[in-house]
């Protein structure tokens, strides 16, 4: 299992053309860092929908991962509009973003609506990247309950699998700095002890939130890693971000991942709930 995780959602920004130039000048330098390659560094990236076999072609023959902004809820019929996870799963989307902030405030996306298309994800093999987090600043373990009880709703009744829990405050979304340290520590921590049960193996938990170079060096293994927005679009910024989590990789005594660590975990949340 990879030490550090690192993904990139592009949203809306690009235009098609100046995507497929981004994964060609991601794939030729990012997919060659020696993290990336060598499977220390998970490496995934979100396109838009139309965009993702451009990058599914760039990225083949890579390490990298690409994924989908969003999936429906159902499976295949008459749901016109939507792309299913059967479908994602058939062309090679390995990663599906759901619940992100802006779909639950725009769109209206429930935590009812958010556990169905997690479950969905997770029924056809794709890995859901479930975006949670608290709306507005609070103290760091009202923060952890409320983030942990957004999750426990969002995986309701999803089936058994790894998960990839993308950690983004809303009021840090945008910002011009991420959350405080000692914050992301918090609820980070509350996150893991939630994900540490055996049907939920080898999840991590990455930091979104204005996200960019040096918070990883700050964070170490506080997190299992970073999800990226704008701060990405700069492949010099990115390479910067792949660098240190090459460095928190190597870090003597890294084993957020060791089997260990994940059982004492487990124990400690069982005893809590008999």
């Amino acid at each position: 299992m990879p030490q550090v995780t690192v993904g990139v959602s592009l949203k809306t920004y690009f235009g098609h053309e100046r995507a497929a130039a981004w994964f060609l000048d991601v794939a030729r330098r990012a997919a060659a860092h020696p993290a990336v390659a060598s499977g220390a560094v998970r490496f995934f990236v979100i396109p838009t929908y139309l965009q993702i076999p451009a990058a599914l072609e760039a990225f083949a023959g890579t390490a990298v991962l690409v994924g989908a902004q969003d999936v429906s809820e159902y499976e295949p019929g008459a749901y016109t509009g939507e792309v299913t996870a059967p479908e994602l799963a058939e062309v090679g989307v390995a990663v599906a973003e759901i619940g992100h902030a802006e779909r639950r405030r725009l769109f209206g996306e429930t935590d009812e609506v958010i556990a169905a298309k997690t479950a969905m994800a997770l029924r056809h093999g794709v890995t859901p990247v479930l975006c949670v987090g608290e709306s507005e600043p609070l103290a760091p373990t009202d923060a952890a309950a409320a983030t942990v009880a957004q999750l426990e709703a969002d995986l309701a009744d999803a089936p058994a699998g790894p998960i990839i829990v993308a950690y983004e405050p809303v009021w840090a979304i945008g910002a011009p700095a991420p959350a405080p340290v000692e914050h992301i520590v918090a609820v980070a921590r509350a996150v893991r002890a939630t994900l540490a049960l055996p049907d939920r193996a080898s999840s991590v938990v990455i930091y979104g939130g204005s996200a960019g170079p040096g918070l990883l060096a700050e964070l170490g293994e506080a997190v299992d890693g970073l999800f990226l927005g704008r701060s990405a679009h700069d492949v010099e910024a990115l390479l910067s971000v792949l660098d240190e989590a090459e460095a928190v990789a190597r870090e003597p005594g890294s084993s957020r991942s060791s089997s260990e660590e994940r059982s004492d975990a487990t124990k400690r949340v069982q005893e809590s709930r008999a």
